[in-house]
């Protein structure tokens, strides 16, 4: 969304879909990156050889690699609310890992705002993120994502 909106007009979103990022490759330097990252070097993410043993024919990437994609996936079309100082990540409700990605796959984000309300002060929103894999039936994931929205006014 590239114009700020009122709390009203986020309010009347509800239900709507907010937009679809572009698609965007998962390759094994990333994989290898996160692994790195988090210490977790298990071998269906970082031995291609080893892997192309396994059920998924090659690496994977990281579940949580995946998930912690949502935010830039998501930031070309997150709601701009007027008076806007900072979005805050507040959690998940729910986060299904469906299928897996594999090495060399492009993923892009769905989303759909399923709640926005008022909370001490500031603004909950609960969006509906479904990470897509191109070419494929199933999504990666589905995640139910709750974001605190700090605004100057309200």
């Amino acid at each position: 969304m590239s114009q700020a909106m009122t709390k009203q007009e986020l309010f009347e979103l509800v239900g709507q879909e907010l937009g679809k990022s572009h698609w965007f490759e998962i390759d094994q330097d990333r994989i290898d990156r996160f692994a790195d990252v988090t210490e977790d070097h298990q071998y269906i993410h970082v031995d291609p050889v080893r892997a192309a043993d396994s059920p998924f024919g090659g690496t994977i990437a990281h579940g949580m690699l995946t998930l912690s994609m949502i935010v830039h996936l998501c930031e070309t079309f997150a709601p701009d609310i007027d008076g806007l100082q900072m979005v805050i990540n507040y959690g998940f409700d729910k986060v299904r890992f469906a299928a897996p990605v594999k090495v060399g796959k492009r993923i892009r984000a769905v989303a759909k705002l399923l709640e926005a309300r008022e909370r001490a002060g500031q603004l909950i929103v609960k969006t509906k993120v479904t990470i897509e894999i191109e070419g494929e039936a199933k999504p990666a994931l589905v995640a139910e994502w709750v974001t605190m929205h700090v605004v100057s006014k309200m």
